[in-house]
């Protein structure tokens, strides 16, 4: 007689706990429009951004229509880039009788470590078509360092 080979769903570990607890998990990360739905990011709204490096410098694009330009704020700080935007606006609409009063609000922060090779205290920042542009210079190098075969004596 053949000794069977006996297959289970259970775990090494001898629980199905684990696996359990990670499928409840993925089933209450996202919600129906695949945004995340965890607590702490349920009402946090970061803008797209798209970085792109060139020979001579960086470009940061974040995308954040509806604001304007006073409303970003940019620093840099311990080779850290710092973009912010905060927005407030207060509707109010009243008779004698009745008052209608909305408030809006809405803030973002990202922040990106800067390497070494860029020149902080030259970068523009630019906020057109809903696109805040960010342009980053890196510092020139003085003379590529050649490769240089040694001989072997």
């Amino acid at each position: 007689m053949m000794p069977s080979r006996r297959t289970s769903n259970v775990p090494a570990t001898g629980s199905i706990l684990p696996d359990l607890i990670g499928d409840m998990n993925r089933l209450f990360e996202n919600d129906f429009f695949g945004n995340r739905f965890m607590p702490g990011q349920l009402m946090q709204n970061v803008p797209a951004t798209n970085i792109r490096e060139t020979e001579k410098e960086y470009q940061i694009e974040v995308a954040a229509p509806g604001l304007n330009k006073e409303d970003f704020h940019v620093d840099v700080q311990n080779r850290m880039l710092i973009i912010s935007a905060e927005k407030k606006m207060e509707k109010n609409e009243g008779d004698e009788n009745f008052t209608r009063r909305e408030y809006n609000f809405s803030s973002f922060q990202r922040s990106f470590r800067l390497p070494e090779t860029v020149r902080e205290e030259d970068i523009d920042a630019s906020y057109k078509n809903g696109v805040l542009m960010l342009t980053i210079p890196k510092v020139e190098e003085t003379g590529k360092q050649k490769r240089r075969q040694i001989n072997i004596k």
